[in-house]
């Protein structure tokens, strides 16, 4: 499968999902994003034929559906100081199968992306027994490069409506490539890393030696990241006064609070209140957000989160 380049007539591409793994809250975000797949599909088929709407799938973390040394070795090329655990590494299991096991009319599109070839392959071998009823399409291309395309293609044919989901395990995605999802029919569940890993590249200190990845995933420069989530303040020892800095209190949640501040300056309507995800220690590790120019796509998906998050 080589990597391609014109999005629509030819596909899409692929990244990397484990399958049996992760906690309680594997199940809260796929269960929360199948709940929304299938009330998106019943709204657009009421009224798709009339509009002559084109429904295309996109998941930019597709993935082979297994976890192997590969996806372990991707995370320390990514941040190579950066210590994760078994829990935290089996992370996601994607959502292909049970976006094209939903028992009512689907995209007309499905695309999935993924990075890794040997992945992409496992993942359309496992996709083969949908092959016969639905269009899918595969591609082995970086998710950035792929959101780009496509976005080129929804900005100039308005008949395409887009579901996007973006799950990558850290911070692949750079926010250059969301704010090119801006003015069209787009809508968009991203799961932003906020405990796991950009909590952590937010070291106490604020030495930030991965400043670059930061400012790349929010979308904002240095000194605004610092001000954010950093304070100062002086102190008296024996040789004068020493100014320290300390890390902003509750940090995990005001990642996901910026993250969403941004997402509104791409979307009209964005869940104020993503859905959390923990570890087995009740830490959050994730937050899994929807962002559209629809206020009933934002209403719905809040009611999703709502129940999910009272459990």
């Amino acid at each position: 499968m080589e990597e391609k380049h014109d999005f629509i007539d030819e596909g899409c591409l692929m990244a990397s999902e484990p399958s049996q793994w992760g906690g309680r809250w594997t199940e809260d975000k796929l269960d929360a994003f199948e709940k929304y797949v299938n009330a998106y599909l019943t709204i657009m088929n009421t009224h798709r034929e009339k509009y002559g709407w084109k429904l295309l799938y996109f998941d930019g973390f597709a993935g082979s559906g297994s976890r192997n040394e590969k996806d372990s070795q991707a995370i320390s090329d990514l941040i190579p100081d950066l210590f994760l655990d078994e829990e935290e590494l089996n992370t996601y299991k994607g959502a292909a199968e049970r976006v094209l096991g939903i028992e009512q009319k689907g995209f007309d599109k499905y695309y999935f992306i993924d990075k890794d070839e040997a992945s992409g392959q496992q993942l359309e071998e496992r996709l083969a027994k949908f092959k016969s009823q639905k269009e899918l399409i595969f591609r082995i291309s970086d998710a950035n490069l792929q959101i780009n395309l496509l976005a080129d293609s929804l900005h100039k044919n308005k008949n395409y409506a887009a579901l996007v989901l973006l799950d990558p395990f850290g911070m692949q995605v750079n926010w250059e490539s969301i704010a090119r999802l801006k003015g069209n029919r787009t809508d968009l569940w991203i799961l932003i890393p906020t405990g796991v890993i950009v909590n952590r590249l937010l070291d106490r200190k604020g030495n930030l030696t991965h400043i670059e990845k930061l400012t790349s995933f929010f979308g904002k420069d240095e000194d605004f990241l610092r001000g954010y989530f950093y304070r100062k303040r002086t102190e008296e020892t024996l040789f004068g006064e020493t100014e320290i800095v300390e890390k902003v209190k509750e940090p995990i949640t005001k990642i996901a609070e910026l993250y969403i501040e941004q997402l509104k300056t791409i979307f009209n309507h964005v869940t104020d209140k993503p859905l959390v995800l923990y570890n087995s220690r009740s830490t959050p590790i994730f937050h899994f957000a929807c962002a559209s120019n629809n206020p009933t796509a934002i209403k719905i998906a809040s009611q999703i989160i709502s129940k999910k998050q009272g459990k």
